[in-house]
C-alpha cells in the first residue's frame, strides 16, 4: 500500500490569487472561523464616545463634525466588508488586497489622502508558551484611524483606557498621534516578549549544564525559530519608522515626529536585543553538540578500557586453554588459584596503575 504523501509546505494559499488582477481582494488567511466586532471611539479634549456597531453601514452613518475617529475592525477574512469601508473612504484597490492579505512585510505607503501602515502585532501565549503574530493595518486620514486587525484581541487596551480616563496627551492630539500611540503599543510589546525569551534562554542554559536531553534540542530550535519571527517583524518597522519621519505628508504633524523618532529608537533597540539572543541561542547549540560529544566520548573511553583490560586476560586464558599432552603447569597444585588467577589479577592491576598514572582514568 502506498503511503500518502505529506504536503509540503511549499503550496501556501496564496497560490488562490494566481492568475487574479492585481488589487483584487482574497482573504488567504486561516482566521475564517473568527468572529467580525468593529468597534468606534470617538474623542476630543472634553468628550468620548464609544460603542460596537452591528453593521458596517453605520460606521460613517453618523460623522463626528470635530475631535478624532478610530474604527477598530476585528476581522479581516471578510473581503465584502472591508471593500465597503475602502469604498467608503476611496481606499485604493492595492490597498484593500493588502488589507486582507495577512502575512504582508510592515511597510509604509503614502497616497493622495491617506497614509497606509502595516505592523506585524505578537503576543506571547502562555498555555503552549508559543509566539503568535497577527497583520495590523493603519488607515490614517485626517481626524480619523481606522485599524483592521485578523482576529479579536490585541495590546491595545492600554490606549483605551488612556482615551477613556483622558490621562496624557492622547485626547488633546490629532489621529496621527493616536497612530504613534498604537505603533508604540506594538513595538512595547516586543519588550515583553523578548523579556519571556530572556527568561527561556535562562531555563534552556541550565538545563544544557546539568541533563541535557532531546527536549532540550527541540527547546533551542524552537527558540530560533520564534526569534527569527520577531526579526522579520521588526527589521522592515525599523524602516516604517524611519520613512514616517522623513515624509513630508500633512497628516504627520511635527509634534508626533519626535514621538515617533523615540519609537525608532526603541525598535533599533530591540533589534539589537535579538541579534544578541541569536548569538546567545546559536551558542546553546553549539554547547549542546559538544555536550553529546563528551558524553560520546567519556562512554567511549570506557569501553576502550575494559576492551583493554581484557586484551591479556583473554592472551592469558588463551593459554592455559591449550591441548597439550606436556603442559608443566597442570602438575602444579597450586597452577590455578596462584598461578591462573594471580596472573590475571597482577595483569589488571598493572592496567589499572598505567592508566591512573597517565590521567586516562
Amino acid at each position: 500500500m502506498s503511503k500518502k504523501r505529506k504536503k509540503s509546505k511549499l503550496y501556501t494559499p496564496a497560490a488562490q490569487k494566481a492568475g487574479l488582477p492585481p488589487g483584487t481582494p482574497v482573504y488567504i488567511g486561516d482566521r475564517t472561523g473568527q468572529p467580525i466586532r468593529i468597534t468606534r471611539i470617538v474623542y476630543e479634549a472634553d468628550r468620548l464616545d464609544e460603542h460596537i456597531i452591528e453593521h458596517a453601514d453605520e460606521c460613517f452613518k453618523h460623522p463626528p463634525s470635530s475631535g478624532v475617529m478610530w474604527l477598530n475592525i476585528d476581522g479581516v477574512h471578510d473581503v465584502s466588508l472591508a471593500e465597503r469601508i475602502g469604498k467608503h473612504i476611496g481606499l485604493h484597490p492595492l490597498t484593500l488586497e493588502d488589507i486582507v492579505h495577512p502575512g504582508q512585510r510592515p511597510k509604509y505607503e503614502e497616497y493622495d489622502s491617506y497614509l497606509f501602515i502595516v505592523l506585524r502585532m505578537l503576543q506571547y501565549t502562555a498555555d503552549n508558551a508559543a509566539v503568535t503574530g497577527e497583520q495590523v493595518s493603519l488607515i490614517l486620514r485626517d481626524n480619523i484611524l481606522i485599524t483592521f486587525q485578523e482576529s479579536v484581541g490585541d495590546v491595545f487596551e492600554q490606549i483605551r483606557q488612556r482615551l477613556r480616563t483622558g490621562k496624557g496627551r492622547i485626547r488633546n492630539a490629532g489621529a496621527d498621534y493616536l497612530a504613534y500611540a498604537l505603533i508604540d503599543a506594538v513595538v512595547d510589546h516586543y519588550f515583553v516578549i523578548l523579556e519571556t525569551m530572556g527568561e527561556r534562554i535562562e531555563d534552556i542554559e541550565e538545563r544544557l549544564l546539568t541533563a541535557p536531553d532531546d527536549a532540550t534540542l527541540h527547546s533551542i530550535h524552537y527558540l530560533k525559530r520564534e526569534l527569527m519571527l520577531l526579526r522579520k517583524s521588526v527589521w522592515p518597522l525599523r524602516e516604517l519608522l524611519s520613512a514616517l519621519q522623513r515624509t513630508d505628508s500633512p497628516l504627520i504633524q511635527p509634534p508626533t515626529r519626535v514621538y515617533l523618532r523615540d519609537v525608532y529608537d526603541h525598535a533599533v533597540q530591540i533589534l539589537d536585543i535579538i541579534e544578541s539572543f541569536r548569538d546567545v541561542v546559536s551558542g546553546m547549540l553549539d554547547i549542546y553538540l559538544s555536550s553529546l560529544s563528551n558524553r560520546m566520548n567519556a562512554a567511549m573511553k570506557v569501553l576502550t578500557i575494559i576492551a583493554t583490560v581484557f586484551i591479556p586476560l583473554s592472551f592469558i586464558t588463551g593459554i592455559f586453554g591449550m591441548n597439550f599432552e606436556h603442559f608443566p603447569e597442570l602438575t602444579w597444585r597450586w597452577a590455578y588459584p596462584w598461578g591462573f588467577w594471580g596472573i590475571i589479577l597482577a595483569s589488571v592491576c598493572v592496567l589499572l596503575y598505567v592508566f591512573r598514572k597517565n590521567k586516562w582514568l
